[in-house]
């Protein structure tokens, strides 16, 4: 049954209006080729004006923090450690009105022998954006002549460029080896949530501290590779509990470690960072958390040659280009006609989220002979079963009737084209639906770590409006990730037939109504904002007519009962 959902409006970050009063424009964005290297990186500086103005305040992407030297006195640096070496293309700083006529832009692959990319001699402040060319894991910002009688301060420090990224033939080399850590969880907000489940490939499970003894500082946890590796690239996908400060260590015996990474700024998701660095043990440590909880890894994934790798399991293939059909049903029986039972099964019972329907054996389903199936809810008591307060009746014995179906032990798909043809009712209370649930939830895996994805719902109280929604452990009911939309000119769904569909890949998915995207879901996006893309297993088709729940509330006595959801079609593409 579709859980509670909402719509989650995704704003693009803004600089700070700070920038505004200090009179410092936008800076120029770097070439489409470049990645920005600094952020989140560790930063030091010869010296800072106090705490409150630390060199980490420059590669914050924050425009309303900074980077203040002591006062007075030349010369005056900051540099960044990328954490790997790189190919440095551009480098932007915003000045404060404390600048640097005279500086330099050096690059060093040590942090004690540095090389010159870019000299100034008459900088103006402001926003300075400079193409420069050089290679090194650290890079400086050198002060040589000051503007002021005070020191040096920075906004921003921004390196821009390339990594050499993944050596050939570097794979995962950490699905399903041995982990440890300091403490792990086991309790009903997180069930066995042990080691294991970072480095199982399950984006819907995960490792996190215990709740009486983890939520500490540091936290930490390693993997056994099982052999010495030469390591290049981790990713961290990270629950809320995330670490703000942490670092990437690789050791040969568990015990004595050496740092390749180090961050004092993590943002928490997804984090993927480039490394270099060799040894059989790959450990996070963190050592600053972002929220009062402990910290929490979906995936923990360590990428590199040599180890003793487990071969992870193929992804699943991408749909067709264009998709062909796999599966369809047109409901061209004649009137009276069940459910094809080689393709549907009846989901009878009570619903959830409050609803005060009962879903029948199909007694409220059947083709109407036009071809349409018909989903039929009815004002009838259920004697013996119990629901919330009917606020017509006010009984709490079930007074109403409906259908739910689904393709659960009949058919189910990884990605597609999935579409259906739908006709809607009008009236508070009423709530049809056509979705889809991870295959894995008929087998045990509760919701929502199966997934869900919503592909129509509408509110019968508002049925200019339409909601497409997905459900993860880390956004749902409430939370979930989606959007509302409407159609051209503020029609109404119920006055006629429209067509839902969704073009679901590996990449993302898109939802549209009648032709027109309503609604598209990017994975990088989502995994580096709301948490694990969950969606590259098999769903299987439902569709319902609910009454009453706390997202669409209850009927009142102007209800229309009966009142009927028209099924066109169902075709799944692939």
């Amino acid at each position: 049954m579709p859980h509670l959902t909402r719509a989650r409006s995704r704003a693009a970050a803004a600089l700070a209006a700070l920038s505004l009063l200090l009179g410092v424009v936008v800076a120029l964005p770097a070439r489409a080729a470049d990645v920005l290297l600094s952020q989140g990186k560790t930063a030091t500086a010869s010296s800072t004006e106090n705490a409150v103005f630390g060199a980490a305040s420059a590669v914050d992407g924050d425009a309303g923090t900074r980077w203040s030297s002591a006062h007075g006195t030349d010369p005056q640096w900051i540099q960044v450690d990328l954490g790997a070496s790189a190919t440095i293309t551009q480098v932007q700083v915003a000045w404060e009105t404390a600048y640097a006529t005279a500086f330099q832009i050096q690059t060093s692959a040590n942090g004690s022998t540095w090389t010159t990319i870019n000299t100034t001699t008459n900088g103006a402040g402001g926003n300075q954006t400079l193409n420069v060319s050089g290679t090194g894991r650290y890079v400086r910002l050198l002060g040589t002549q000051r503007a002021t009688q005070w020191g040096y301060s920075l906004w921003e420090f921004k390196v821009f460029g390339s990594t050499s990224g993944p050596g050939p033939g570097s794979g995962l080399l950490s699905y399903n080896k041995p982990g440890v850590a300091s403490t792990q969880q086991h309790d009903s907000n997180c069930w066995e949530c042990t080691p294991a489940r970072a480095f199982d490939l399950d984006p819907a499970s995960r490792w996190a501290t215990a709740t009486d003894s983890g939520w500490v500082d540091p936290g930490w946890i390693y993997v056994d590779l099982g052999a010495t590796a030469q390591i290049d690239k981790v990713v961290l996908q990270w629950d809320p509990a995330s670490a703000k400060s942490y670092q990437l260590q690789v050791s040969n015996d568990a015990n004595n470690w050496t740092t390749i990474y180090s961050t004092t700024n993590g943002p928490g998701f997804k984090e993927t960072v480039t490394v270099s660095g060799t040894g059989r043990y790959v450990r996070m440590y963190g050592t600053q958390r972002n929220t009062p909880y402990g910290y929490s890894l979906w995936e923990f994934q360590v990428y590199g040659t040599g180890g003793a790798p487990n071969t992870p399991p193929t992804p699943p293939a991408d749909p067709a280009n264009p998709p062909q059909l796999i599966w369809e049903d047109n409901f061209n029986t004649p009137a009276g006609a069940k459910p094809d039972a080689t393709k549907w099964r009846a989901d009878p019972g009570i619903g959830q989220n409050n609803e005060l329907q009962v879903y029948t054996n199909n007694d409220n389903i059947q083709t109407d002979g036009q071809g349409n199936l018909v989903i039929e809810a009815r004002r009838q008591e259920t004697p013996g079963t119990t629901c919330p307060i009917d606020p017509v009746s006010g009984k709490g014995t079930c007074q109403y009737t409906s259908g739910r179906i689904n393709t659960g032990t009949k058919f189910d798909t990884t990605y597609g084209k999935v579409e259906a043809r739908i006709k809607v009712p009008k009236g508070n209370g009423l709530w049809p639906a056509f979705w889809m649930m991870g295959s894995d939830f008929l087998t045990g895996r509760p919701w929502p770590y199966n997934g869900e994805i919503d592909i129509m719902e509408i509110l019968g109280r508002e049925t200019t409006k339409g909601y497409s929604t997905l459900h993860a452990p880390a956004y749902n009911g409430a939370g979930g990730y989606g959007g509302t939309y409407g159609l051209p000119g503020g029609a109404d769904f119920a006055d006629g037939f429209h067509t839902w569909t969704m073009l679901w890949n590996s990449t993302g998915i898109t939802y549209q109504v009648d032709g027109t995207t309503v609604f598209t879901v990017d994975k990088a996006q989502l995994e580096a904002t709301r948490g694990p893309w969950i969606y590259d297993h098999p769903f299987y088709l439902i569709l319902n007519l609910a009454v009453g729940g706390d997202f669409p509330g209850p009927p009142n006595a102007q209800t229309p009962f009966p009142s009927r959801m028209l099924v066109d079609y169902v075709r799944v593409y692939h």
